[in-house]
């Protein structure tokens, strides 16, 4: 069941295909982070693709809906991008990208045409693809004297949060990463000792 913190996803990419009149069209979805992520695959489709008309992609981060893209790249205005992210919506799917390269084959396929085939082979990558829900996490830098780790240690092993990363000198520090819906619980705790200073790094 889909929760506040939680989000559905794929597992790991998948390719999907759809062909039209000659045309081929090519679908690869991935799971994605951030547009850092999203930029290299596409830019790795474009110099394997190379030859290929079109690298029209669309993609959506987060679990409110609000931060997206969609890209024609040359196809008319709607047909290619928007068709996408409609199938990325259709089935509830967030931190994903979607890009289907084209061939042509000759044969115009006309907006509608096109939509359709856009739409087509964005399903079928979908279907290809191992569909799994994921929790959303804060992640937080801690940092402490080493006299208060005992304290800090316990609260850490009592909330279960992901040590990411941790570094204990005179001055200690943690990186932790804990499903948002229970990150009140660990943070008004730690708040608690003396000398932790804590930093929410962001949400992902």
């Amino acid at each position: 069941m889909k929760t506040d913190d939680t989000y559905i996803t794929i597992a790991m990419p998948a390719e999907g295909i759809y062909k039209e009149k000659g045309s081929k069209f090519f679908a690869f979805a991935f799971p994605v982070m951030d547009e850092d992520a999203i930029k290299e695959h596409v830019q790795k489709l474009k110099l394997k693709y190379y030859d290929a008309r079109h690298h029209c992609f669309a993609w959506q981060l987060g679990v409110d809906g609000s931060h997206f893209r969609t890209n024609d790249d040359g196809e008319p205005s709607g047909t290619a991008g928007k068709p996408i992210l409609g199938q990325i919506r259709s089935c509830n799917l967030t931190n994903l990208l979607i890009v289907v390269v084209r061939y042509f084959g000759g044969i115009k396929l006309g907006t509608g045409g096109l939509v359709n085939a856009y739409k087509s082979a964005s399903v079928d990558a979908i279907a290809n693809a191992t569909i799994i829900e994921r929790t959303v996490n804060d992640l937080y830098n801690i940092s402490f004297a080493y006299g208060v780790m005992n304290d800090v240690m316990r609260i850490v092993k009592e909330e279960s949060p992901e040590v990411t990363a941790q570094q204990f000198n005179i001055d200690c520090s943690m990186h932790l990463s804990i499903r948002s819906g229970q990150s009140f619980s660990l943070i008004s705790r730690l708040e608690k000792i003396d000398t932790v200073k804590i930093e929410h790094l962001h949400r992902r």
